[in-house]
């Protein structure tokens, strides 16, 4: 295997990894929330990253793979645990944390790493470690996460990724494999899929439960990009913000207010953990 992992300044401070064998490379911030800002596959770069927002840490970040936990999307209200009240902002407190990182052992990606921290705690009473494995494989990105409770209660969560896929024009996206009913999360109502997909250039952002996989055709680029879901990570969230030109396609373990509504929420017992998984494969139609 032809690999390497190095640290480097510019265009901005990152780790890379890089397997020439497919001529395919991730770079990542792990102080920034151990986010994936590039991936690139065969050679074509694939993420939508705004470098500029990026370098204004008052702003929050566009673009990448920004990692969401102990919640997807916001809360309703304050959520109780062993009745006691606690707040928790947009899509967790993951990716605002620094993350440790490292090499897997057999060099096939690398490894980001987080704990809780007096912060975590005071809107999450919880000790935890997310471990989560980034592999490059031949046109694929593959991510598993095991995510260890360390406490003497069951901790419930939420675990999801919010990649930015550039696309050529908004206009020219196909998606397949979403079931033909979604909840439009910007009213919480249910609507059809199709709807949905033809104002991708308006802005959506929208929810549903594919069976397995779901595809983003760009007409233009002649590129598609698969998410492939594997239970309980098997929820798909697809959100637009023009003008810009991405399609952010969002594999969720459950939909936003789940600690409070309990509506898929997932609970790890004491010293137990749970796995997730996720796969993006790219490919050229």
């Amino acid at each position: 295997m032809s690999v390497s992992f190095t640290k480097k300044k510019n265009p901005y401070p990152h780790w890379e990894y890089k397997n020439t064998e497919f001529d395919s490379l991730i770079r990542i911030v792990p102080e920034r929330g151990g986010l994936v800002t590039e991936w690139r596959s065969e050679g074509k770069d694939l993420l939508y990253f705004d470098l500029e927002r990026f370098l204004d840490k008052d702003k929050s970040i566009r673009g990448g793979i920004p990692i969401l936990f102990p919640i997807c999307g916001d809360l309703s209200e304050d959520y109780s645990i062993a009745g006691k009240k606690y707040l928790l902002k947009q899509h967790g407190f993951a990716r605002d944390l620094p993350w440790s990182i490292s090499l897997i052992k057999d060099k096939s990606g690398i490894r980001l790493k987080l704990m809780e921290t007096d912060y975590s705690r005071s809107q999450f009473p919880f000790f935890f470690t997310l471990i989560m494995d980034v592999q490059l494989k031949e046109k694929s990105l593959q991510i598993s996460v095991k995510i260890y409770n360390q406490s003497k209660d069951s901790m419930p969560f939420s675990f999801g990724l919010h990649p930015y896929f550039q696309v050529s024009n908004l206009q020219k996206i196909k998606i397949d494999g979403l079931p033909e009913k979604c909840i439009d999360q910007t009213n919480m109502k249910v609507t059809n899929a199709s709807d949905q997909i033809r104002i991708l250039a308006k802005g959506v952002d929208f929810l549903s439960y594919p069976s397995s996989s779901v595809k983003l055709f760009d007409s233009l680029s002649r590129n598609v990009i698969e998410l492939i879901y594997q239970e309980p990570m098997d929820t798909s969230v697809i959100w637009t913000d023009p003008p810009r030109q991405m399609v952010c396609l969002e594999p969720w373990t459950s939909p936003r207010n789940s600690l409070v509504t309990g509506d898929r929420k997932l609970e790890i017992k004491p010293e137990e953990y749970i796995e997730l998984y996720t796969t993006f494969k790219h490919n050229s139609f």
